[in-house]
């Protein structure tokens, strides 16, 4: 069986565990899902500050999961917003995509779509993202709902409600062919409110596993694991040892 890491970046080991069992459910037999939760940083990533932590966190947990001798057949980075997708691509030796990713590519697959989420602080942080992993031309808008993540998870009724009105919204405000649920908190929420739009609903969680699956079934080439090249000072000794 294909053997899957996913890297959640922030510190809610209950956002871990949301994550590993939508993702196992979704695979099915077809991965081993191991997840790891962030040794330091912020418990919900909704800020520059906290995103540029959380890229060290990904690194960290990556030379730590290579210390305890983890050898994935591929990497997913648990967060809507991908923090260390680029450095982790470049040292891991495997392939690697985060949710973001994972999700623009499912849901510019039916043509313009918009992206929804929470924490409003993320519009900008994700149209940078997109541009960067070429999907801007596809980006046709982004709506932010105020409460961030971890808040909707907290209340999964009112979350519900909000986000099926807000993706509505998007699709309407956007003229979009479709529309991507991002965030690794709101995991299942669309399959429950898809029915509410005229147009797909893209779950980001559910479009990681399928890239996970894909990744692992017909896996492409990627440069040999020789870790990040750098003489680290003052880190955890794993990401020291692994250079």
């Amino acid at each position: 069986m294909a053997r899957l890491l996913v890297i959640n970046p922030n510190t809610s080991v209950a956002v871990t565990e949301l994550l590993r069992s939508h993702l196992k459910a979704e695979a099915g037999t077809a991965l081993d899902v191991r997840a790891l939760t962030a040794r330091f940083g912020a418990p919900y990533i909704a800020c520059e500050a906290s995103y540029a932590v959380a890229q060290h966190a990904v690194l960290d947990a990556w030379a730590a999961a290579h210390a305890n001798g983890e050898r994935p057949d591929a990497v997913l980075i648990g967060c809507f917003g991908d923090p260390g997708l680029f450095a982790l691509r470049q040292g891991c030796g495997v392939p690697v995509t985060g949710l973001a990713e994972a999700a623009f590519a499912a849901a510019a697959r039916h043509g313009r779509f918009a992206v929804v989420t929470g924490g409003e602080r993320w519009r900008p942080m994700l149209e940078r993202l997109a541009a960067a992993l070429g999907f801007a031309p596809s980006l046709a808008g982004i709506h932010t709902v105020a409460p961030t993540g971890a808040q909707l998870a907290a209340d999964p009724a009112g979350a519900r409600a909000l986000l099926a009105q807000a993706c509505r919204d998007a699709a309407h405000r956007f003229d979009a062919d479709a529309v991507l649920l991002g965030g690794a908190g709101l995991a299942g929420i669309a399959a429950d409110i898809e029915s509410a739009l005229a147009v797909p609903l893209v779950d980001s969680v559910i479009a990681g596993a399928q890239w996970a699956v894909q990744a692992t079934r017909d896996p492409v080439s990627v440069p040999a694991a020789a870790g990040f090249g750098v003489a680290w000072q003052n880190m955890s000794w794993e990401l020291e040892a692994l250079g």
